[in-house]
């Protein structure tokens, strides 16, 4: 999948060794740096032609009134789309007045590094100019995770062979007003057409309107209030030169631009460096000047310490960041390179969010607008929650922030509680097609999972009581209204109706088997740590009662709620189908759908895709990993045998789902298939949109099947229990989990499988069924035999074939075009029954109060 000559496999560094302007987007992407505040993408310093000249600052953007072609009441109102901060990438060489241009210039070598030890992209360059003179170009560059407002870029610049004059042009350009006027003038044009994944459009004349600029000794400043959010940003940069070669500094200051120019006469071999310090900072109103004074404070501070101290110090972060959070493949070094650099772009998004969100596409890329989604709970949390809980606790903070808008929403919606936006940077909705945005009801149970996923692991009942707890009750609130009571045969159900669940590719149905499981557990835990925090912490649950106006027999209405959620499912054909409706649906021949029309959304009508079972990304299947101890084996064997061949992939949230399911019910190289897809969806270019930036989720999902697929780790009731499903051609599997600040270094191999805890307390744990206890500073060494069931091959719906024809369903369907009509199914379907028995299994049973633990089995 990847060119291993241009980029070779090397466990700790993501190397280049040839220039290419055919993939230039892809690789601003891979080589991006920042630290979850501050993001810079991977753009060569010359600042000239590129994708897209992109630095961002998490939660800057512009808003603008969505108008409708056709309005209706409650529709979102406001478009947001991120902001593209000031440039300070831009350091430009020139030899003898003539400028280093990588599309023409002859490179005799070339190599550009990631290292994800410590935290720098690095270019190496050997030119020949025109008139036969060598001149060596070392440039690095960093994004502090210690010193979150802080880049430091440093370029050396060596004649080898000859004197020459030098100039070194380091500048700061506002790109989001004047990408045109400064060379940035993409590497090609930007594909017309409908494409949800790109960045909006901002149709305003001016974006970034300037306040203060100005240049001090060899500090540039350059301040901007954003025009319709009313947000403001500055970035001031200090510029350091160290040569014993002549020179001087020349500058330059505009509202759009600031220049510090360094003119060097040097000497044969003798070298020349100059390093920038950039500062920036961001409000969402304070004014400008006040930002400038931040960014001055800033930069006072680091000056009084060698440069090489920041490259010290991004060493040693990142060296107990992987202490915590590496995971080791055993002997496959590609798969060690791809899974390290997933992991380092979650600390890239994540470790200094301080409270902001988790974009889509961290910050290396304005993909998906800068949106924060329910990615970040259900993908990214559990990582940060094992490994770095407090960056977890950040993330969650950033929810409970946004409760107020969240409110605003439900109540629009004619609900009680809060309901969360699907895509939001400022807490309101962003999502204009409701049908696949604001219907996806379920982002409120995800949110609620994953704070219920950070307490298990953490035992942080601070947190919960004090902030938390408030987004479990409005979240609770919301599905006790936006459901409703049905009496059956046997007993009364709970239904939700009018709901999308994470499939995209079918909207706004009835009792979305994932939205149900989903809403049940959000109910459960709300009731159950409701009434544990009146018997535990009264105080804490006055202040609750007094900030939420908590009526006491809200929590017993959740529960009962809970109890009697309607589970669909199938007798029939032995699965859950993935709503009330699904299996009336003709099945699309994605075997036979060329692979120039895919993915689905962009050569489809909605209607159209709509009217089939097939699957944008797992649905059902996450449902049975997230709320995996509420299905038997036999059940999550037989639904993803079902779904399986349904799911087109066309989401990169999917195959990291589908590979833990996959190792769980014993399709073992399948498992290992969509885990390689998973791991190279961005480094490889898998799905042609790498280049709109990092896709966090996917990298997030790596880590969860390595440990939770690969690993079997679950953590159903509090508990933490293994299941390990290592792959054949894997000698050994070892990563490092926190649970309740004691970390425990997990490795499994064919037939072993060892826990070593650090410095803590004492943590239990099973091993399939088995239980034990490993004491700080030892270890437990458990015998392994075989590695679960392995089923050959892949699944297919041929094993329903015969079912599914003595119920009269239709089995497949011709391709669909946008320009025939589609066969109507006027056959008899099977009737999906009532609440499945067997929805909850018999271990459910045993620990009823599961939902509501908070990692102690109430």
């Amino acid at each position: 999948m990847i060119d291993r000559d241009r980029f070779p496999v090397d466990p700790w560094r993501l190397v280049e060794t040839s220039y290419s302007e055919e993939d230039t987007g892809v690789t601003e992407t891979l080589f991006a740096v920042g630290n979850g505040y501050l993001g810079l993408r991977g753009n060569h310093p010359e600042g000239r032609r590129a994708h897209e000249h992109g630095t961002f600052i998490n939660g800057v953007h512009e808003t603008w009134p969505i108008r409708h072609a056709e309005q209706a009441y409650g529709f979102a109102e406001v478009g947001q789309a991120i902001v593209n901060a000031p440039d300070a990438k831009v350091m430009r060489v020139y030899i003898d007045d003539e400028p280093l241009t990588l599309d023409i210039a002859d490179v005799r070598e070339y190599r550009r590094e990631l290292d994800m030890r410590d935290g720098v992209l690095r270019r190496h360059i050997l030119w020949c100019t025109p008139s036969g003179k060598e001149v060596q170009i070392d440039f690095d560059r960093l994004v502090s995770f210690e010193e979150r407002h802080l880049a430091v870029m440093r370029v050396t610049v060596t004649v080898l062979n000859a004197d020459a004059s030098v100039a070194i042009s380091c500048q700061l350009i506002n790109r989001q007003d004047g990408e045109d006027v400064y060379g940035g003038v993409p590497t090609a044009p930007r594909k017309a057409g409908f494409d949800p994944r790109k960045v909006e459009r901002i149709s305003t004349d001016r974006v970034l309107l300037p306040q203060e600029y100005w240049q001090e000794g060899s500090r540039s400043t350059l301040s901007y209030r954003v025009n319709d959010s009313g947000m403001t940003l500055a970035v001031a940069a200090d510029h350091l030169i160290e040569t014993e070669n002549e020179s001087d500094e020349r500058m330059l200051i505009e509202p759009d631009i600031a220049k510090n120019v360094f003119r060097v006469r040097a000497k044969a071999g003798v070298p020349t460096t100059v390093t920038k310090l950039a500062a920036y900072h961001s409000s969402r109103g304070v004014p400008a000047r006040e930002l400038v004074d931040r960014c001055r404070r800033t930069l006072d501070r680091v000056s009084t310490e060698d440069v090489e101290t920041f490259y010290t110090r991004q060493r040693e972060w990142l060296t107990a960041f992987w202490e915590r959070s590496d995971v080791v493949i055993g002997g496959h070094d590609d798969l060690q390179q791809a899974s390290r650099w997933c992991l380092f772009q979650l600390a890239q998004a994540t470790a200094r969010a301080d409270g902001q969100g988790v974009p889509a596409k961290g910050m290396t890329g304005s993909g998906y607008s800068g949106h924060y989604f329910w990615d970040t709970e259900v993908y990214v949390l559990p990582f940060l929650a094992y490994t770095t809980p407090q960056w977890a606790r950040n993330a969650l903070r950033m929810r409970t922030l946004m409760l107020p808008a969240a409110r605003r929403r439900a109540f629009q919606l004619n609900e009680a509680g809060a309901l969360f936006p699907w895509r939001t940077i400022n807490g309101e909705e962003a999502s204009a097609y409701y049908a696949a945005g604001t219907a996806q009801y379920h982002i409120n149970a995800d949110i609620t999972f994953a704070l219920a996923k950070y307490v298990r692991a953490t035992g942080d009942l601070d947190f919960l009581y004090r902030e938390g707890i408030d987004v479990a009750v409005e979240t609770a609130r919301l599905w006790a209204t936006l459901g409703f009571w049905r009496e059956g045969e046997d007993r009364s159900s709970f239904h939700i109706h009018g709901v999308t669940g994470p499939d995209e590719y079918t909207t706004v149905v009835n009792d979305n088997l994932f939205t149900n499981v989903m809403a049940r557990f959000n109910l459960r835990f709300a009731a159950r740590n409701v009434k544990a925090m009146e018997q535990d912490d009264p105080e804490a649950y006055r202040l609750l009662v007094d900030r939420v106006g908590l009526d006491p027999a809200e929590a017993e209405g959740w529960d009962q709620a809970a109890e009697a959620m309607y589970i669909p499912f199938s007798e029939a054909l032995g699965i859950h189908p993935q709503d009330s409706l699904f299996l009336e649906r003709e099945v699309w021949d994605l075997e036979h759908t060329p692979t120039d029309r895919r993915p689905l959304l962009l050569h489809f009508h909605p209607l159209v895709i709509y009217r089939f079972q097939v699957l944008k990304q797992a649905d059902v299947v996450l449902a049975l990993f997230l709320q995996g101890n509420h299905f038997t084996p036999e059940e999550k064997r037989a639904d993803f045998q079902y779904y399986d061949p349904l799911t087109t992939g066309d989401s990169t949230l999917s195959a990291v789902v589908q590979s833990i399911l996959a190792a769980e019910v014993g399709y073992q190289d399948l498992a290992l298939d969509y885990f390689r897809h998973a791991i190279f969806v961005d480094l490889a270019d898998l799905h042609n949109n790498a280049s709109d930036g990092v896709h966090v989720a996917s990298a997030g999902g790596v880590w969860t099947a390595l440990v939770c697929g690969f690993g079997g780790m679950r953590d159903h009731y509090g508990e933490l229990t293994f299941d390990p499903r290592l792959p054949a051609s894997w000698p050994e599997l070892s990563f490092t989990l926190r649970w309740h600040d004691t970390p425990v270094r997990i490795t499994v191999t064919r037939d072993q499988f060892r826990a070593r805890a650090g410095e803590g307390r004492a943590v239990e744990f099973a091993v399939r069924g088995e239980h034990y206890t490993v004491q700080p500073g030892e270890e437990v060494v458990v015998a392994l035999e075989g590695q679960g069931p392995v089923i050959p091959g892949q699944p297919s719906l041929k094993q329903f074939e015969d079912v599914r024809r003595e119920d009269g369903t239709l089995l497949s369907a011709s391709v669909p075009t946008v320009t025939t009509s589609i066969p109507t199914n006027t056959d008899s379907v099977p009737t999906v029954g009532n609440a499945h028995p067997h929805g909850e299994d018999a271990v459910s049973a045993a620990h009823p109060d599961d939902d509501g633990g908070y990692g102690i089995d109430s």
